[in-house]
């Protein structure tokens, strides 16, 4: 079964600001995130995953917003333990302060090589970073959705996605979203 569009690029995410765009004749505001390593609604390839060397895999997206101050990815699978019978929505990576002029992450952004001011939160593994795509049963998707913001957040620690969501809030001028699946192999 095909999955929906990949590559969802929403004007602003404020239904007041869409709306006063519009009114005055302003084009929507859009943003777009690819990877070169899989095409929108394809296989992310095992380097990438548990199976793998388990790095993330490289990012890259348009010029955000004017006003944009920072931006903020989370990766999750919503099909956790089974896409057949979704449970939980399973975090693999919350990162925030993302400079907005950097434009990509190289494969394997980590700790050691985040652009300066970016911060990890926690996974659902309770650690700092990415953890790849890792499904016990079925083809999963991950969603990499990128956020631009108006705001530089403060250090949120280790925030979880939830913690991140709360300081975003009332902040997001645009969203990107891009969407791999994975099963593991012989499965």
């Amino acid at each position: 079964m095909p999955y929906p569009l990949a590559v969802i690029t929403l004007a602003a995410l404020s239904a007041t600001a869409l709306t006063s765009a519009v009114a005055q004749g302003a084009p929507p505001v859009s943003l777009t995130l690819t990877s070169p390593a899989f095409a929108p609604g394809t296989g992310i390839p095992t380097r990438y995953t548990c199976e793998g060397a388990d790095l993330s895999p490289p990012l890259a997206w348009t010029a955000p917003p004017d006003g944009t101050r920072s931006l903020a990815l989370v990766i999750d699978d919503p099909d956790a333990p089974d896409p057949a019978a979704p449970k939980v929505t399973w975090v693999h990576w919350v990162l925030y302060g993302l400079p907005p002029a950097e434009g990509s992450l190289p494969e394997g952004a980590g700790r050691d090589a985040l652009p300066a001011g970016a911060r990890e939160g926690l996974n659902d593994w309770r650690r700092p970073g990415y953890g790849g795509p890792c499904p016990p049963v079925g083809r999963h998707r991950y969603f990499f959705k990128l956020y631009a913001l108006d705001a530089a957040l403060p250090d949120l620690g280790r925030a979880t996605k939830a913690r991140l969501e709360e300081a975003m809030r009332g902040h997001v001028l645009a969203r990107a979203e891009l969407v791999g699946t994975y099963a593991k192999k012989g499965r």
